[in-house]
This record gives structure tokens, sequence and C-alpha cells, in this order.
């Protein structure tokens, strides 16, 4: 409990927020909502019914990068279902909307940076201790059609998932933006600014561009 405390101290100093500020505004969420969720004044929940923590400790708009400002909102739209596995921290700013149906499933141990935006229709799973940079883009869907001239239906293929799936120990770097259908494996690195959309199934691959390829084999990260 007193390692809890010292940890949340720190990030408290770091965000310029008062940790006892924090600590009476995360009591009268549990006393409401029943979960284990330690936040800003600043977040704002929409479905907090949605939310399971299975009793591990989450936090929310609290981790920060030196360019966010005190004032930054978080801000969360659950129509769907929000699951933490274990302990993960979501940072100033960022911004999640889980539409009706959609699932958004995060491991423990690792966070998500400020400024990332998710918008969750289908379903993107997160592994444990995966490390999310800042400002990066999460979208399963396209919501629009494109038509134009001479474009070929093929009825007979079969319709792909538009799933994310992120493996185990994954650093994906600031300014990433992952699409629909998207598979990264276990011990990956994606570099900044990359688009990913497609599957990478070999693990422990450093991959990155515009679109995302391949690009070392056999890489590592602390």
């Amino acid at each position: 409990m007193k390692n809890q405390y010292l940890k949340l101290k720190e990030v408290c100093r770091e965000g310029n927020i008062s940790t006892l500020r924090v600590i009476m505004y995360s009591l009268y969420y549990k006393l409401v909502h029943k979960n284990n969720i330690v936040l800003h004044p600043k977040v704002k929940i929409y479905g907090n019914k949605n939310i399971t923590t299975k009793g591990k400790r989450v936090l929310l708009g609290l981790r920060t990068v030196n360019f966010a400002t005190p004032k930054e909102k978080t801000f969360l739209n659950i129509s769907g279902q929000l699951i933490f596995k274990g302990g993960f921290s979501i940072g100033k700013g960022c911004k999640i909307d889980i539409r009706k149906g959609g699932v958004l499933e995060i491991g423990k141990g690792g966070y998500m940076n400020s400024y990332t935006q998710m918008v969750v229709a289908h379903k993107v799973t997160i592994g444990d201790n995966c490390a999310i940079s800042w400002d990066c883009q999460f979208l399963d869907e396209d919501f629009h059609h494109i038509y134009y001239p001479n474009k070929v239906k093929n009825h007979k293929k079969p319709l792909k998932s538009n799933d994310i799936y992120i493996g185990n120990n994954v650093w994906i770097g600031c300014g990433v933006k992952i699409y629909k259908g998207s598979y990264i494996a276990d011990g990956s690195i994606v570099a900044s600014n990359s688009i990913v959309k497609g599957k990478f199934e070999q693990e422990n691959c450093l991959i990155g561009g515009h679109p995302a390829k391949l690009l070392k084999e056999g890489a590592h990260w602390k």
C-alpha cells in the first residue's frame, strides 16, 4: 500500500496535480461506480457501467508528457465494453470511443501516453506490458464506403476481420496509426509515425513505414 501511494505521489507530481485531490476524487468514484480506478478530476467518462477492472488499479488522465498542459482533458465514451485485465495507465488528453457492440481489451502492466485516440466499433486487443506512445491512433472501422467508376466487386472473397490485435510486450512509437485488420506479434517495435494496416505475425520484429513493412528481425526493447 505504501509503495502504491509513493508511486501515485510521483505520478501526481509529474502531472502537476495534488495527490490528496486525486485520492479524494478517486475514492468518490470507487464508491459510486465500484471500479478500482484512480483518476484526474478532469477525466470525463460516459458509460462507467461498461468498464471492468477485475480489481486491479487503473490510472486515468494522470500520466503525462512535458508538453501536456494541466488543463488537458481525458475523455472515455463507452457504449460497448472496456476490459482491463490488470493494472494500466491512460494518459492526459487521450480520447477513447467504444461503439455499441465494440470491445477494447487491455492487458496488464502497460501504458498509453498523452493524446492517443481510439475508435472501436469491433474489437481491439492490447496485450500485457505494452508501451503506447503519445499521439497514436487506433481505428478498426472505415466508417465510409468509397465508390468510383469500374470498381470491381468480388463477392466470392471472404470478409476479413476488422479486429486489431496487439501482442504482449509491444512498443508503439509516437504518431503511429493502426487500422482495421492489423496484427502485431509479441515483442515487436513499431517505428514512430508508421501507418499499420496488415498482419505482422513474426515475433520480435521492427516494423515501420507508410505503409508499415518488416524492417528488422530479432529486435528487442526495454
